[in-house]
């Protein structure tokens, strides 16, 4: 996530803020630029940003942002379109006349958007199925009445379900304890499923299958009772050696999903830091370092390499704040040379097949 500043008062703001807190502008994500923008009130009821880049052009603000309130991002004028780029993905919304279930509704939409911003910075293709008959589609789903199955996370066929239950806190939390996971967030959630989705777009059917198999295995294996398997007996014994997480042991669509969110993870917290200017200044040659004028990890250009020597000292630094605060890590995984290979696959192929960079 690059660093955002208010336009009028150059105040720094938050990806999800929707008014300046110096100035009192209001704020909305503008995609055509990839950038927070504060905006001024045009006479037709259109907004207009003062972004050098935004050469005058009017904006509408999305209709979940003036109506519901769970979006803060803007649409170009002159389209049709009520929603912005993000929410057009989402066919599916609770029930918000249900006490809590708006609150909950924001909470997905804000993970879904950070997803989004690192799908777009990656130049992957993403449109809404409305669109696109391979386009995705998002459904946020309360659990039925009682003694009705729970609903289930998860992708099928270009639609994403996220279970409402998964935005409370301590559901989540308790879910999380149950499983034996070290980390389990919204954000994480959605970049998870989404890497089932690239996997039918990138993977299915192209040059990069067979290399797939080669790196993760053949996902021709009996996907229901490999996750049987997993639920009654556990983890392959030696995952720790050759996955990115237990998870990913069950089989391999899981297997890539999971590298898949963690190569999110890595290029979004890493894009951070190096727009906040983010340095360690090691007192040995044997302690972590992150290398000198790092690139921006954000960009297709960055190499591989490049990225895993800024990794590793980045984690470091965030385990650590983390225990100081008295908080678990932050990131609490380990990754084996196989791990970090399968990385590096999913990196190049985000490279390969990422969408020409607009004039």
């Amino acid at each position: 996530m690059r660093i955002f500043h208010c336009d009028h008062c150059d105040n720094l703001v938050f990806f999800e803020n929707t008014h300046c807190l110096r100035c009192g502008h209001l704020l909305a994500f503008l995609p055509d630029l990839m950038e927070i923008g504060s905006l001024d009130p045009n006479r037709d009821g259109t907004w207009q940003s003062p972004h050098p880049a935004a050469g005058g052009r009017a904006y509408r603000l999305c209709a979940n942002y003036s109506g519901s309130q769970v979006c803060n991002w803007a649409v170009d004028a002159s389209r049709d379109d009520p929603l912005c780029e993000a929410c057009q993905l989402t066919t599916t919304i609770p029930d918000l006349t249900v006490e809590g279930n708006t609150a909950a509704w924001y909470k997905l939409e804000a993970a879904k958007r950070r997803l989004v911003y690192t799908l777009l910075n990656l130049r992957l293709p993403i449109e809404p199925r409305s669109r696109e008959p391979r386009g995705l589609t998002f459904e946020f789903l309360a659990d039925p009445s009682e003694g009705q199955p729970p609903v289930l996370t998860g992708h099928t066929g270009g639609v994403i379900t996220i279970a409402l239950a998964e935005a409370d806190d301590a559901e989540r939390e308790r879910r999380r304890t149950a499983l034996g996971e070290p980390y389990r967030t919204l954000l994480g959630h959605v970049r998870h499923e989404s890497g089932h989705y690239y996997w039918t777009r990138l993977i299915d059917g192209t040059n990069h299958h067979q290399a797939f198999r080669a790196a993760f295995g053949d996902e021709r294996e009996d996907y229901n009772a490999a996750l049987g398997r997993y639920y009654a007996n556990g983890p392959a014994a030696d995952w720790p050696t050759r996955f990115v997480s237990a998870y990913a042991s069950a089989h391999p669509w899981e297997d890539w999903a999971e590298t898949w969110a963690h190569y999110l993870q890595m290029t979004d917290t890493l894009e951070t830091a190096a727009a906040c200017g983010v340095s360690i200044r090691p007192r040995r040659r044997d302690e972590p370092a992150l290398p000198k004028a790092p690139d921006t990890a954000g960009t297709l250009e960055t190499s591989f390499d490049r990225l895993m020597a800024s990794w590793y000292p980045l984690t470091y630094l965030l385990n650590n704040l983390n225990r100081g605060l008295g908080n678990a890590d932050a990131y609490p995984f380990v990754l084996p040379p196989p791990a970090v290979d399968k990385l590096r696959f999913v990196h190049e192929t985000v490279a390969l097949t990422a969408c020409p960079v607009p004039a």
